[in-house]
């Protein structure tokens, strides 16, 4: 990788128009169920010369509006134009680099290349010459011959972003394109990428990212766009003016950090007022999607909060560094604690409550006993459960009672991930016992 003199950022530049999106809607029917909303009112513009990042919580819809834009998928309503032109299929001009590495494990680096070449008619001689260039630029020459197998999966992506850039299309499509990877690998490549986009190598005009990491977004977009989620829609904007190479200890790169990380758990006023009485917060009623968290890892995140040196209150991107977790790790375990009230989540931080506090100091089997008082409390779904069972004479019901309910207000994945967290917490707590060859829910465990 060539040495660059980074004292002046890559110029933002006014380019023109690549993509406009408008009141973009994406809706999939599930049958006789609620229709799942997973995009609402997204609007959104891409202009030549930026590197825009979408950032979000998994099941944002970050990555169905990334093959919105694609081409990929036709979305349910709304307009999306490519360079002034409705969007009806795949455009020529775009590119993706996506999540898994993607490749053929039958044909060798330069083959994989040049795939997309073949594939709108380029001359053999002239394929491989552009598949070469490509592979030298993303530092992978010497490879050529390599398969897949033979690869690293550093080198496995690399080989991802030399095929997406030999067509050399204006725009490039990345859908979490480093989660895949190790922490250094991630970072070698996000750092190479930068540098040559600030050097202007790249064969490309701009570059759209989907991204949960919120540290990646800052240290490669000039914008991000946050998406909030159930549906996914854009709940701000931020530009990020800092100039290349960013560094993770720039007390303005903390702060936008930090920024990111409190609009990303700001509660609504509504949620705020209904935190005021002795009520659920609102979306927690039985239709709630429920993270499959282990218990362990809620018990471990209270203790950690708990002791030196938080003593009870952290602030979110400090919590996540030290134990080298990303936003979607994070999120559900804070979450989960705030949702069954044993920590609050305000402006970027958590905060243990009195009950999280009392929890850390309980033993094994008090921690039980306060777990189980504050699931019937605060978990909706949990206290129907024990209820149903509770009323029949046999103390049995299956997992079905509980699941066809769930799908009237999500997707059946969801239904089924939400009862799985239902089952391994009802079972910490001895609310309630499972019996997977039956797929039956029983009190025959409980004391």
């Amino acid at each position: 990788m060539a040495v660059i003199d980074r004292a002046a950022p890559r110029p933002a530049t006014e380019g023109a128009f690549l993509v406009n999106a408008s009141g973009v809607r994406q809706v999939y029917a599930k049958g006789d169920n609620a229709d799942l909303v997973v995009l609402d009112d997204v609007s959104l513009t891409i202009r030549e010369g930026e590197v825009v990042g979408l950032l979000g919580r998994s099941g944002s819809g970050k990555s169905t509006l990334l093959r919105i834009i694609s081409g990929l998928v036709k979305p349910t309503s709304g307009r999306v134009e490519w360079r002034g032109k409705p969007v009806t299929g795949p455009s020529e001009g775009l590119s993706m680099v996506f999540q898994s590495f993607a490749l053929f494990p039958w044909l060798t680096v330069l083959e994989n290349v040049e795939v997309g070449l073949e594939a709108i008619g380029v001359p053999a001689a002239e394929r491989r010459r552009r598949a070469i260039e490509a592979i030298d630029l993303i530092g992978l020459d010497g490879f050529e011959s390599a398969y897949p197998k033979e690869l690293s999966g550093g080198m496995r992506q690399r080989v991802g972003f030399a095929r997406a850039l030999v067509v050399h299309p204006r725009l490039m499509l990345m859908d979490e394109p480093f989660s895949a990877l190790d922490v250094l690998t991630a970072e070698t490549l996000r750092t190479d990428l930068i540098d040559l986009w600030i050097e202007g190598r790249l064969p490309i005009k701009s570059i759209l990212m989907v991204t949960h990491n919120i540290e990646e977004a800052v240290l490669m977009c000039d914008r991000i766009l946050i998406f909030s989620s159930n549906p996914g829609r854009v709940a701000a904007e931020i530009r990020i003016d800092l100039p290349h190479p960013r560094s993770r200890l720039d007390p303005v790169f903390r702060a936008i950090v930090d920024d990111i990380y409190g609009r990303m758990t700001q509660r609504s006023p509504a949620e705020k007022e209904a935190r005021k009485g002795e009520g659920a917060l609102p979306g927690t009623g039985i239709g709630m999607a429920l993270p499959h968290i282990s218990t362990n890892l809620i018990s471990g995140l209270m203790e950690a909060l708990a002791a030196p040196p938080y003593a009870g209150k952290a602030d979110l991107p400090d919590l996540a560094a030290t134990l080298q977790m990303e936003v979607d790790e994070l999120f559900p375990i804070v979450e989960t604690l705030q949702l069954m009230r044993f920590a609050e989540l305000e402006a970027g931080d958590v905060t243990l409550t009195e009950a999280g506090r009392r929890f850390v100091d309980l033993d094994v089997d008090a921690r039980k006993r306060l777990f189980a008082e504050h699931l019937l409390a605060y978990v909706p779904l949990a206290a129907l459960i024990r209820r149903v069972l509770d009323e029949r004479p046999s103390h049995k019901a299956p997992f079905t009672r509980f699941s066809e309910e769930l799908e009237d207000y999500m997707s059946e994945d969801f239904a089924e991930n939400t009862l799985r967290a239902l089952i391994t917490w009802g079972r910490y707590g001895e609310l309630f016992g499972y019996d997977e060859h039956t797929r039956q829910f029983n009190l025959e465990n409980p004391t």
